[in-house]
């Protein structure tokens, strides 16, 4: 197995759709340019932020496809997520991921029917984990998402010996106390990215080095800035520009999330197309009232590259 330490940006790119709801592959090419332009390393696709809950195995599949074509020959880098409800369907999503020379691969648990105890936990990811056994395996840990709050830091513990290519957890949780547990287990032997945008600072100061968000497709340079002040000592600096994430995300989810995100993207020459059901999609005249606030912000001179 390829070893594998996400450091710097990792964006949870969107899944790009047609007004119609169908999905739109040929926006990839332009979503990967724009994060390589923004100074993002690695593209997360197919996961929450992705709406993969929302897409059939096949959909999946082609845009791990897509996915790959578009970065060929370029530095991004593609990390596929294959979590889902159906084992089979994960293994087979692996399995392709490891076949299309993917650099990662991350599950998130089943959550209809949840793992009871860590023990099935381990159970399901090493399932998962064994169809790409050439590939760094991260567990997705979004415990407000799946409803699952099993310890991540007891997970470490028993999956450490049992899943051979496990190369870490995706850290979306806001538990930062299980956070240093699962960063001190084996003297940090575990890759740990964080996946909570908006205290990205918090996690910074207890040793994170790279992080996965949904925010970082359309202000990336935001937190950029919080990397570069926070290694130059500069908290000042490091605290305001998190607030700058703090406020834009609270703009974003006051409308819904999901829809308002994919019209914030739109706005900046990327159209990744409406939400699908059950998220919703911002009316016209939403995204107007929505522009605005963001101009008031000073949103669109936050995310220049400087």
């Amino acid at each position: 197995m390829k070893h594998l330490s996400l450091t710097g940006l990792v964006a949870a790119t969107h899944t790009p759709f047609h007004a119609d709801g169908s999905i739109n592959l040929a926006v990839v090419e332009r979503q990967a340019a724009h994060l390589a332009a923004n100074g993002v390393s690695y593209a997360f696709i197919g996961g929450t932020t992705g709406e993969s809950s929302s897409l059939t195995l096949d959909e999946r599949r082609a845009l791990a496809v897509r996915w790959m074509e578009a970065v060929r020959g370029a530095q991004l880098k593609v990390i596929v997520h294959v979590g889902a409800n159906c084992l089979a369907d994960a293994r087979t999503l692996a399995a392709q991921a490891q076949q299309l020379g993917a650099c990662a691969v991350s599950a998130v648990a089943p959550s209809y029917f949840k793992p009871s105890s860590v023990a099935r936990l381990v159970d399901c990811m090493a399932d998962i984990a064994a169809s790409a056994p050439e590939l760094p395996f991260y567990y997705y840990e979004i415990p407000l998402l799946t409803g699952i709050n099993l310890s991540p830091s007891e997970f470490l513990a028993q999956a450490a010996d049992r899943i051979p290519n496990l190369a870490g957890i995706k850290f979306t949780s806001n538990n930062l106390m299980e956070y240093q547990l699962c960063r001190a287990f084996r003297g940090g032997a575990f890759d740990l990215p964080f996946g909570f945008d908006e205290i990205m600072l918090g996690a910074l100061a207890l040793g994170a080095t790279g992080a996965v968000g949904s925010s970082f497709n359309f202000a990336a340079p935001i937190y950029l800035r919080v990397m570069k002040a926070f290694a130059a000592g500069d908290l000042t600096t490091a605290r305001a520009e998190q607030f700058r994430s703090v406020q834009l995300i609270a703009r974003l989810a006051a409308r819904g999330y999901m829809g308002a995100a994919k019209a914030t993207m739109k706005m900046l020459g990327v159209d990744v197309g409406p939400a699908r059901l059950p998220n919703g999609s911002l009316s016209e005249e939403q995204q107007a009232t929505l522009r605005a606030e963001l101009e008031q912000l000073g949103f669109f001179d936050w995310v220049q590259r400087g």
